[in-house]
């Protein structure tokens, strides 16, 4: 078994894909041939997402409809968030962390992931100000 704490430095909203670090520690660790990787992060207002890695357009379209689906609490639709201490977008990050996965598990074998051609590993950012947020991945 082996296990690494990631940091990923955000600048606001949006998916930062790592799906290059995942595979330099599963090639470099002590890890079995095969298994199942487990990637999970340690923050209750971002999340983790396996996505499409070819057309920046997709991540366009994903940060524009969650931020559809879950406004920030200036919008008038949602003045009944209660939760605002921690500015406009703090309680939808919240929302949108637990509507989407905090954690992973992807299959490997010869040490390489099992990925489909244009799927990468994102973290979902949904604060609007930067921040360093810790990925513990683990085979």
């Amino acid at each position: 078994m082996a296990m690494m704490r990631l940091a990923i430095s955000t600048r606001g909203q949006g998916l930062y894909e790592f799906t290059q670090s995942v595979r330099e520690f599963l090639r470099e660790s002590a890890a079995e041939e095969e298994g199942v990787m487990t990637v999970f992060v340690r923050h209750t207002s971002c999340s983790l997402l396996i996505q499409e890695n070819a057309d920046p357009l997709v991540q366009t379209d994903l940060k524009a409809f969650f931020r559809r689906l879950v406004p920030p609490t200036t919008d008038p639709a949602m003045d009944f968030i209660t939760h605002r201490d921690e500015g406009p977008d703090d309680m939808p990050a919240h929302i949108k962390a637990a509507l989407l996965p905090v954690s992973l598990s992807v299959p490997f074998a010869d040490r390489r992931l099992l990925l489909g051609t244009w799927q990468g590993i994102y973290l979902f950012e949904h604060r609007d100000s930067p921040h360093r947020r810790e990925v513990v991945l683990h085979v």
